[in-house]
């Protein structure tokens, strides 16, 4: 655990804070045999979108482990360490085979177990074929991405299917989805700490850079200027994460929700103001994107993403429509980051690995905190042998709670009693999808209405 830096207190005291303290060793490192490695190993990763799989394996870096990926010619997907136990060539090199992978220096052919298939240069009565193993982990391609396991095999889950994602590979409501991929300079913890932190958006997405996104018709949501109310609730998966401010009459409640270990669900902007379907005073949709923040080593990230948008729309979030969707990304003139920073800027600029030790966490950083008191359980439940949150055994579809909500609700008469219906109208959303997936009942058409009245004294 990361010890409390000095607080300083005295001006010009950049003397007595010159020295950069250790990271957090639990938490930063994703090695094998690190605490928090070996917890993120407990739970299956997208490695590699499976479009990327031709006749030639693909070179691979993920928690710190060189790895290759390939399909053989008979379609089966393997994942192997990437220096051939032979003699250690590198595989990526390799020939793709009808079965397995031959490494090009002396034709060793490895199954996608691992298995050692052929040595063509050692005798019949060689003691490797059919039993010396190359590393190997499991692999399974769902929707697109290919994703594995890097954990001890006896304590494999199953593939947990969120029910974001129907079995055609569709979120509900809003059409296909396109996979993107991305690669941050950073440790993954400060990229996810970004998911529980509501409150950065009305200063970095719009006071600092100025409104950096827009709804539905083109209109900047300069509601966004505006601090809301943020709250935090601990889901059976992670934390829902939600913020509420006034639009005119109507309650906007925004929500993104933090699946342990690394994923992100993220509700688009809806239209604002809103537009209310006849004898309607409410609208609610789903999220737009699910993100996987994938280590590769301790100071690179990999971003992987479903992003949906409507079956015969434009993809606004990849066409840039929207101004901000680039924020994420680092391909910006560097004048330009400058004058309007966004997600990308503020996560990479806090050093390849963060210095948890120099922060001073506040009341609207409990997001963070609860989140990395998470992660710290789920490191020591790992370390115990048994699941830490979030890993689900369960088979079938695994219930999500994110959904953008806008209810039409006059305000109180004073700023306590707007405080108070902001505060219902999250507990509200909570409840709701506490009791069902949103994404399930909107599928069935049976989301219940939001009831915010009730929840007030």
């Amino acid at each position: 655990m990361a010890r409390k830096g000095r607080f300083l207190s005295v001006p010009y005291g950049g003397y007595r804070q010159a020295a950069v303290p250790p990271i957090d060793d639990d938490l930063q490192r994703v090695g094998p045999g690190t605490p928090g490695g070996e917890y993120l190993r407990r739970f299956w990763h997208p490695v590699a979108q499976s479009v990327r799989l031709d006749d030639r394996p693909i070179a691979l870096r993920i928690l710190g482990e060189d790895l290759v990926l390939f399909r053989d010619r008979s379609g089966r997907l393997g994942l192997l360490h990437r220096h051939c136990t032979h003699r250690g060539t590198s595989l990526e090199y390799g020939k793709v085979e009808a079965r397995g992978l031959r490494c090009c220096y002396h034709g060793w052919l490895y199954d996608i177990d691992g298995t050692l298939l052929e040595a063509p240069a050692e005798p019949v009565s060689s003691p490797y074929v059919g039993k010396l193993c190359q590393g190997a982990y499991p692999v399974i391609e769902r929707h697109g991405l290919a994703f594995a396991y890097m954990g001890p095999p006896e304590m494999k889950p199953p593939l947990p299917a969120f029910d974001i994602i129907d079995q055609a590979g569709m979120v509900v409501g809003h059409g296909e989805p396109t996979i993107t991929g991305n690669v941050k300079p950073c440790n993954w913890l400060q990229i996810m700490d970004n998911v529980v932190d509501q409150v950065h958006e009305p200063f970095l997405h719009a006071r600092i850079s100025g409104v950096q996104f827009r709804d539905k018709t083109g209109r900047e949501v300069t509601e966004l200027l505006d601090l809301g109310e943020p709250e935090w609730f601990e889901t059976p998966i992670g934390i829902l994460c939600e913020e509420a401010r006034w639009v005119g009459d109507s309650v906007w409640i925004r929500s993104m929700e933090y699946i342990c270990p690394n994923i992100a669900l993220v509700c688009q902007t809806p239209v604002l103001p809103p537009v209310y379907a006849d004898g309607a005073d409410e609208i609610a949709s789903l999220p737009l994107i699910c993100r996987w923040r994938v280590p590769v080593d301790d100071e690179t990230t990999t971003e992987f993403a479903y992003i949906f948008y409507p079956r015969q729309g434009v993809n606004d979030y990849l066409s840039n429509a929207i101004p901000g969707t680039r924020s994420n990304y680092g391909d910006r003139p560097y004048e330009e980051r400058q004058r309007y920073p966004g997600d990308y800027d503020a996560q990479v600029s806090q050093r390849p690995i963060a210095r948890h030790a120099n922060e001073h966490l506040a009341s609207s950083d409990k997001g963070v905190a609860m989140m990395r008191r998470m992660l710290r359980d789920g490191i020591e439940t790992a370390a115990r042998g048994a699941d830490p949150k979030g890993l689900i055994r369960a088979t079938g579809e695994v219930a999500t709670h994110a959904n953008e909500t806008v209810k039409r609700w006059p305000k109180g008469r004073t700023e306590a009693e707007n405080c108070a219906i902001l505060k219902a109208a999250m507990r509200a959303v909570f409840e709701r999808s506490s009791q069902g997936s949103p994404a399930a009942a909107m599928r069935r058409g049976e989301l219940p209405p939001l009831a915010i009245q009730p929840l007030l004294s």
